[in-house]
């Protein structure tokens, strides 16, 4: 009978034990996982660094405005914005200037006319592509309006195409080969200089690295 007493504490202390082992598993795993969905990712500007471009990440989202397309480029847009969504693989063939942005972050309303005046000065040339994030769809338009905004603009209410190109802040823009590959990425509101050093790299389908530009915003 004692044995059998003493057995029983022991077999409780055990499964404590082993609870106690199990939730501290969990935990860990939990705040790995957290650190991991926090992380950015870095592949882009990673493989930039070692002069390599990098496939971009693919999206496929609503239109927010189609634009004003000069005739080259007219065809590129209407096929792929025909049902409403934007695939950035059916853009192929055509150098991408790709832009995050939102209405909320005062960067993206220094560098709008500076995207505008680039699009109109070397538009027959290279596609420019705005990717509004967490807005509110009639505050981005107004944006878009405020500032003549008349380049092709797609939107996210999420962040999730963000996350895979590695933003973390707003504006942030990556320039596009022909190809479909990264080869050029400012981080921070972009100057006209690197306007151009970005959309040259685009057509050449040469990796120019990545370049800090002004001000930005947390994403939220």
């Amino acid at each position: 009978m004692s044995a059998e007493i003493t057995s029983r504490p022991s077999r409780i202390g055990r499964a404590a034990r082993l609870a106690g082992i199990l939730a501290a598993a969990a935990f860990v795993a939990l705040l790995a996982y957290g650190l991991a969905a926090r992380s950015p990712d870095t592949t882009i500007d990673d493989a930039l660094v070692r002069a390599q471009a990098v496939r971009a990440p693919e999206f496929n989202l609503d239109v927010l405005r189609a634009g004003r397309q000069p005739p080259r480029l007219r065809p590129v847009v209407e096929r792929a914005a025909a049902d409403g969504r934007v695939e950035l693989r059916e853009l192929r063939g055509a150098p991408v200037v790709l832009n995050f942005w939102a209405s909320w972050c005062i960067p993206c309303r220094v560098e709008a006319p500076i995207l505008e005046r680039g699009w109109r000065a070397g538009r027959q040339e290279v596609l420019f592509v705005g990717l509004n994030i967490q807005d509110i769809r009639e505050d981005a338009g107004e944006f878009l309006d405020e500032f003549d905004v008349s380049y092709l603009n797609v939107r996210e209410g999420d962040k999730a195409t963000a996350r895979r190109y590695g933003v973390t802040g707003l504006p942030e823009t990556f320039f596009i080969s022909a190809r479909g590959e990264v080869v050029f990425h400012v981080i921070g509101a972009i100057t006209a200089a690197q306007l151009t050093e970005g959309t040259a790299a685009a057509r050449a389908g040469q990796p120019a690295g990545s370049s800090q530009g002004g001000d930005r915003r947390p994403t939220r």
